[in-house]
């Protein structure tokens, strides 16, 4: 109310000269001291931004004492010295205001971004590039090209304000255009003191200046605005990663802005230092187009990456296997195929079920790490989604099967009370499928096949029901009962079994010797030779294991394996004593790969044989005990994995 008493009797003198002057003398002081005493009372009540506010209260402070010793001392004094100990303190004011931008600025922006930098810097050239061609042209020619010390002085004030407010300016660049009410009363309080000091100059130029007009009072507009701003709440500004139009909208109205003052150079010369200013302001134009461009290109990557990226596992997604597909399949020949191998978890829910979601992103992440190794340099892994994962390969001369049983063993885990297996389903590019969808396709048909609905068929129940008991009350025979699995399953690949058989010989592998369990511990673990009764109870457990499959009728496929795994090819095994081509060619499968498996690992009767050793043992029993055949082909994929883990370590 004060201030707007002030400049109603300045702009109009309705209550006479006598309270005029009392206004200039008093009232005008009186709220520069109120635009002081705002800020030095925000610096004591609070700790917050304290340097700042007293910095700025100590400013405006000099500024008023500036104007007492002007009024008491030089006012009336036709002679005034320019510059005066008045002008001193007027200009004293600038570097405290200087300082109190950057303690705020310090404070309220966050990170410091190139392109928003570069933002306010071209903002604060371009508007010092228009002040210069307000100014410089009226203050050149008006004093006849010779600059008093008056002028010159009074000039000083108008640069201080350009300056300050190119720093203001350069400071909301920094907030992305997004300042807060605060910055905008700063802003508005400063720009009020330029617009005042520049009319002043211009005044004093021309001999025009009258103290008692509503010019007077800008100044102390000026420091209420920068007082009312110190009480508004102190909110840290964070500029956006994104451009919205407001960013974009301040460089190219800059850019515009200096296009403007060259083409007016033209026509009408302006200053050199408008020139200038104008000139690098559209510099900085052109490097900000520059630093969008990298920065858009940056990010249009890193979505692009991302967009062909699993966020879990790191692996490349179902969208970057389409696209690599088509590159590939386009490249592949018959000479030179390509793989493609797809598979599935199995017991993967049961996992997530027992120990958390957590834990099962955590194993995700460990197997898609360990098929990412396991297909280094041989081809691509990908994770399609959930418990899906995918491979493309380049097989080279040892096939695609040494690879894809790599990739099994990478993907299955087991441990205290899980047990976490993959089934796959293979397809060569051209010679099996000429297209994405038909390789896509005929994989995943193979591998569903594979897997024979084991995760939810009865089957599948009670094979895990089974594999669980045998765990807990044989845990040796367990750990056997898997790696024969995987070798059965091999072996049957090779030998060119159907899916179906395949799947039975993996159950059959599995649970061949689920029997022992009702043989007793001390003939299971005896060191020495058994006598003829202990080989009776040991020849019973084929037969004591067909029964306990034959209890689920979905294992009733393996059952009769189950029984037949002993059986021996010149007709000398057991329980039937069956020969040649009428034991199962799946429970053949299954003895040769019990006996190596048995003859690698340690029993407790003997020290296992070295592989090399028990494969001349398996030659040996070719054509007595073993089907010369099945030995064949279990040499061979034997002799498979050994170059893919002699390539691996190269």
């Amino acid at each position: 109310m004060l201030l707007a008493a002030f400049a109603l009797q300045m702009g109009t003198g309705l209550a006479g000269e006598a309270v005029t002057a009392a206004f200039q003398d008093y009232v005008y002081n009186g709220l520069l001291f109120a635009g002081a005493g705002f800020c030095l009372w925000r610096a004591a009540a609070f700790r917050e931004e304290r340097a700042a506010w007293l910095v700025m209260g100590a400013g405006i402070v000099t500024w008023t004492a500036a104007d007492v010793v002007w009024t008491v001392v030089y006012s009336d004094d036709p002679n005034a010295p320019y510059p005066s100990i008045a002008d001193g303190l007027w200009l004293a004011y600038y570097p405290a205001a200087c300082v109190t931008l950057l303690l705020l600025a310090r404070s309220r922006v966050g990170v410091v971004r190139a392109s928003l930098l570069l933002d306010g810097l071209t903002g604060a050239l371009t508007t010092a590039a228009l002040a210069c061609a307000a100014m410089y042209w009226p203050i050149v020619h008006a004093s006849a090209g010779a600059l008093s010390p008056e002028v010159l002085t009074n000039l000083a004030y108008p640069v201080g304000d350009l300056l300050l407010l190119g720093l203001v300016v350069a400071i909301l660049g920094l907030t992305g255009w997004r300042p807060g009410r605060g910055w905008i009363l700063i802003g508005l309080g400063l720009a009020l003191s330029a617009v005042a000091d520049g009319i002043y100059l211009m005044q004093t130029i021309e001999g025009t200046y009258r103290q008692d007009t509503v010019l007077e009072a800008l100044w102390p507009t000026s420091a209420l605005l920068v007082g009312a701003a110190a009480w508004l709440p102190a909110t840290r500004a964070e500029s956006t990663a994104h451009q919205s139009l407001r960013v974009v909208l301040v460089p190219f109205v800059c850019g515009l802005t200096g296009v403007a003052v060259l083409a007016y150079d033209h026509f009408d010369r302006v200053n050199g230092v408008t020139l200038a200013l104008a000139a690098v302001a559209l510099l900085l134009v052109l490097v900000r187009t520059a630093l969008v461009f990298a920065d858009n290109q940056r990010m249009i990557d890193h979505i692009h990456e991302e967009a062909r990226t699993d966020p879990l596992t790191g692996l490349r997604n179902r969208r970057s296997l389409m696209d690599d597909m088509a590159r590939e399949l386009a490249l592949a020949t018959p000479d030179e195929p390509r793989a493609i191998v797809l598979f599935d978890l199995d017991g993967f829910k049961e996992y997530n079920d027992a120990f958390g979601h957590p834990a099962g992103d955590g194993l995700l992440a460990r197997l898609g790490l360990r098929l990412a190794d396991t297909v280094r340099g041989h081809g691509i892994a990908y994770r399609l989604g959930g418990d899906e994962f995918c491979v493309l390969l380049r097989p080279g001369a040892a096939g695609v099967e040494p690879l894809a049983l790599a990739c099994v063993a990478a993907l299955s885990e087991h441990g205290e009370g899980f047990d976490v297996t993959t089934s796959h389903g293979a397809v060569l590019a051209p010679t099996e499928a000429h297209t994405i969808t038909e390789a896509l396709q005929l994989a995943d048909r193979r591998m569903y096949a594979r897997k024979g609905g084991r995760r939810l068929s009865p089957g599948s129940q009670s094979r895990d029901v089974l594999l669980r008991t045998l765990s807990e009350a044989r845990p040796d025979v367990h750990a056997h009962l898997r790696g024969t699995a995987d070798l059965a399953v091999a072996v049957g690949e090779e030998l060119g079994m159907s899916i179906d058989a395949l799947n039975e010989v993996a159950r059959a592998a599995e649970l061949h010797d689920v029997g022992k369990m009702a043989i007793p511990d001390a003939i299971l673990h005896k060191t020495g030779p058994l006598d003829d009764a202990e080989w009776g109870f040991m020849r019973r457990h084929p037969i004591i294991g067909e029964r306990i499959l034959l209890a689920a009728p979905a294992l009733r496929s393996a059952a009769r394996l189950v029984r037949s795994s002993h059986e021996r090819w010149d007709g000398s095994g057991y329980p039937d004593a069956l020969a040649g081509d009428e034991i199962p060619l799946g429970a053949r499968v299954v003895a040769v790969c019990d006996a190596f498996h048995a003859m690698t690992t340690d029993r407790p009767h003997r020290r296992a044989r070295p592989r090399a050793e028990a494969l001349t043992e398996l030659w040996r029993c070719a054509g007595t005990q073993f089907d010369p055949e099945v030995v064949e082909a279990f040499a061979r994929v034997l002799e498979r994995e050994a170059t893919l883990s002699t390539a691996r370590v190269a």
